[in-house]
C-alpha cells in the first residue's frame, strides 16, 4: 500500500512538471510578447529590450525554465500585471474565498446526492425512484447562469430577504454566501445523486447481496455492510471531481455574484492577459485536479479490498 501511495505521489510531481513545461512554453518562450503583456504595447523597442535584459529574458531557454520553476516552487509567481502586486498576495486570498464557498457547498451536495441516490437506487423502478430521477434531471438541466437569475429575482427582488450580491464588503457574511451556494447545489447535486443511483441500483443486482438476502440477513445490515461500500466508489470519483469543478469551475456563480474568487480571478487574468497570474491560476488548478485523482485512487483500497493495485 505504502509502494502504491508513493508511485501516486510520483505520478503526480511528473504531471505537474510537464505541465509547468507546457505553460513555461506556451507564456514565456517568446519573450518579445511577454515584454508586451507585462509592460503595455506603447513601449518603445529600447524599453521593452532594457526590461527583458534587466529581467534574464536574454538567458538561454533552458536555465529560464530552471530559474521560473525554482522560483514557483517557493511560491514566487512574478508580479500582477493587473493589480500592481505580487500574485501571491493576490492568488492565496482568493483561493481561500473558493475554499469556503465549495465548502458550504459540497457540505450540502455529498450528504443529500448520496442520500437520493442510494433511496433511488435501492427501489430501482419505483415511485420514489423515478421522483428523484426528474428531479435531479430537472435541476442539472438548468445552467448555473439561469438558476442564478431565477434565484436572485426571487430572494432579492420578490422577497427581498438576501443581498444581492457577494462581495463581502463589510466582512464575512454568511447570508452573502446563500444563493451562490444555492445555485451550486441546485446545479450539482442531481448529477452526483445519479451516479449514486446508477452505482447503487447496479450493486443491489449483484449475486452476494441477493444471497445475504436470501440467508435472512436483516435488510438494513446488507445495505450498510455489503452494498453501500461498492456503491459509494463510482459517486466518490464524482464528488473528487467536483472538487476541481467548484475551485476553478464556478466562473459564472462568481461573476455574477461578484464574488471574489479564484474562478473570477482566473477570468480577470485571462480577459488582462496577466501572464503571470494566469500561469499561477493554471498552475493552481491542475493541482487540484492531480491531487483529488490522487486522493480517489487511494481511497479506491479502502473502499473495496478487492481492488488492488501493484
Amino acid at each position: 500500500m505504502l509502494l502504491f501511495i508513493l508511485k501516486r505521489i510520483g505520478f503526480m510531481a511528473l504531471t505537474m512538471l510537464a505541465v509547468s513545461v507546457v505553460l513555461f512554453a506556451l507564456l514565456e518562450i517568446d519573450k518579445e510578447k511577454v515584454a508586451v503583456r507585462v509592460i503595455g504595447q506603447y513601449t518603445t523597442p529600447e524599453q521593452r529590450a532594457l526590461w527583458l535584459e534587466r529581467n534574464g529574458y536574454n538567458r538561454p531557454i533552458v536555465e529560464r525554465y530552471v530559474s521560473w520553476l525554482g522560483h514557483v516552487a517557493i511560491g514566487d509567481f512574478g508580479r500582477s500585471v493587473r493589480y500592481q502586486s505580487p500574485v501571491a498576495d493576490v492568488l492565496w486570498p482568493r483561493v481561500w474565498n473558493t475554499v469556503i464557498l465549495a465548502t458550504y457547498a459540497l457540505g450540502i451536495i455529498v450528504p443529500l446526492s448520496l442520500v437520493l441516490g442510494i433511496l433511488a437506487g435501492m427501489r430501482e423502478g419505483s415511485k420514489l425512484d423515478r421522483a428523484i430521477s426528474v428531479t435531479c434531471i430537472g435541476t442539472t438541466s438548468v445552467p448555473e447562469f439561469a438558476s442564478a437569475v431565477f434565484i436572485a429575482a426571487l430572494f432579492v427582488f420578490v422577497l427581498g430577504i438576501l443581498p444581492g450580491t457577494s462581495s463581502m464588503a463589510d466582512g464575512f457574511n454568511v447570508l452573502e454566501l446563500v444563493m451562490p451556494v444555492m445555485v451550486l447545489v441546485l446545479y450539482d447535486f442531481g448529477y452526483v445523486a445519479r451516479m449514486t443511483r446508477a452505482s447503487m441500483a447496479e450493486v443491489m443486482t449483484t449475486q452476494y447481496v441477493r444471497t445475504a438476502v436470501l440467508a435472512g440477513l436483516p435488510y438494513a445490515r446488507v445495505i450498510w455492510k455489503y452494498a453501500l461500500r461498492n456503491a459509494l466508489i463510482a459517486p466518490f470519483t464524482v464528488i473528487m471531481l467536483q472538487v476541481n469543478w467548484l475551485l476553478s469551475g464556478v466562473i459564472v456563480v462568481e461573476v455574477f455574484f461578484s464574488y471574489k474568487g479564484f474562478g473570477a480571478l482566473l477570468l480577470d487574468a485571462s480577459l488582462s492577459q496577466d501572464v503571470y497570474l494566469i500561469e499561477a491560476c493554471t498552475l493552481v488548478a491542475v493541482f487540484v485536479a492531480v491531487g483529488t485523482q490522487t486522493i480517489a485512487d487511494i481511497a479506491y483500497t479502502y473502499l473495496n479490498p478487492r481492488i488492488r493495485f501493484t
